[in-house]
């Protein structure tokens, strides 16, 4: 299987500004910890797909993630109704074909968005640019 687009990126080169444990930290912390997550369950469904049924401990063995993180990403897609429990593992749904469908709108909207936040951060960066101090 080829590697998954959703493969978790590096740690960026730089740190927000502000005391540890700022409310800016937390915040981009916890976006990039969901977007973590989505990765992962894409991940689980991506595999699913490939070579139904899989169970926890092979999903596990093969993403090599903790036991207790593939559960989580199972129960969430189950949930969704994207894959289903069977006797010898989880299986895909035909609901699968939608949540692939509202994934490209949704990360099409989630593009968008960054691209405005940097493009807002860059104009805040050049008008700073010449000030000294806030």
């Amino acid at each position: 299987m080829k590697p998954s687009p959703f493969a978790k990126a590096p740690a960026p080169d730089f740190e927000l500004e502000g005391p540890a444990g700022s409310d800016a930290a937390h915040l981009v912390d916890r976006i990039v910890g969901e977007l973590d997550l989505l990765a992962r369950n894409v991940e689980v469904l991506q595999r699913l797909a490939a070579n139904p049924p899989m169970g926890i401990i092979r999903l596990s063995e093969a993403m090599q993630l903790p036991i207790h993180k593939v559960r989580y990403s199972l129960h969430l897609l189950e949930r969704e109704g994207v894959i289903q429990p069977s006797a010898n593992g989880a299986v895909v749904t035909d609901r699968a074909k939608e949540f692939w469908g509202a994934l490209d709108q949704s990360l099409d909207r989630m593009t968008e968005s960054i691209q405005l936040l940097k493009e807002r951060a860059a104009e805040h960066r050049t008008r700073l640019a010449g000030r000294k101090g806030y």
